[in-house]
């Protein structure tokens, strides 16, 4: 595979870059109503857009004529545009991770105790814990894990720039990644190709599996984590 990143001689005019990304929309617009769901809570809706504008631009401009490979890095980049918005905005105050890890600490005893993973009723009883609460930790709890997923997507910064800089870098990563999945059990992959590949929403999967979208939420932080878990472990085997 090649890629054709354009030079200073080389570059797309402003009319080009304008028929890409009128072509793209759509994709952007499925990205935007995934993400905005956990983001509007940090970012308004015409900064959203504008953000992940930018970041097909930017994809545009790095990877060069789009091919069939094109959407896959520009969803990368496009999601990765907005966690990068999200991280300035620091849309974890001190105070929300505190609160976050105390609420992780009693859904953990509370599993322990119950012998299974817990519903909110049980919380709601056992911890008292409000849907606000609730959904709160949740949104929380899915945007680090995925923040993390990300970072060990992006790799680390060199002369050469992250692997969402660099397309040949990124794909590299992506058989890397492809190869993790493997470790996930039938359900996660599901959830992973439905949230990642189709670009479904949390309540959409939650239809498709007919369980809650606070579970889904659960099932994609902990597919999330695990192949995080897993990439890092081969990486310091390497």
């Amino acid at each position: 595979m090649s890629f054709t990143e354009y030079t200073q001689t080389e570059q797309m005019s402003a009319e080009q870059e304008a028929q890409y990304i009128h072509r793209y929309l759509p994709l952007v617009n499925k990205i935007l109503r995934q993400m905005s769901y956990h983001a509007s809570v940090v970012i308004d809706a015409y900064d959203l857009q504008q953000i992940a504008l930018i970041g097909l631009l930017t994809a545009l401009r790095r990877y060069g004529v789009p091919d069939d490979e094109f959407p896959g890095y520009a969803k990368y980049r496009i999601r990765g545009a907005i966690l990068d918005e999200l991280r300035q905005a620091d849309w974890r105050p001190r105070s929300l991770r505190q609160k976050t890890h105390q609420l992780a600490q009693q859904i953990k005893q509370l599993t322990q105790q119950l012998g299974r993973e817990p519903e909110f009723a049980d919380m709601y009883h056992h911890l008292q814990i409000d849907q606000h609460t609730y959904h709160e930790y949740l949104q929380s709890e899915h945007l680090a894990s995925v923040e993390s997923l990300d970072a060990v997507m992006e790799g680390e910064a060199s002369e050469l720039g992250s692997q969402r800089d660099n397309p040949e870098r990124f794909y590299a990563k992506q058989q890397q990644l492809a190869q993790a999945i493997g470790i996930l059990d039938q359900r996660e992959q599901l959830i992973l190709t439905l949230y990642y590949h189709h670009e479904m929403n949390f309540k959409e999967i939650a239809l498709v599996l007919d369980v809650s979208e606070a579970r889904v939420c659960q099932l994609n932080k902990r597919l999330n984590d695990k192949l995080v878990a897993h990439i890092k472990q081969s990486e310091s085997v390497c």
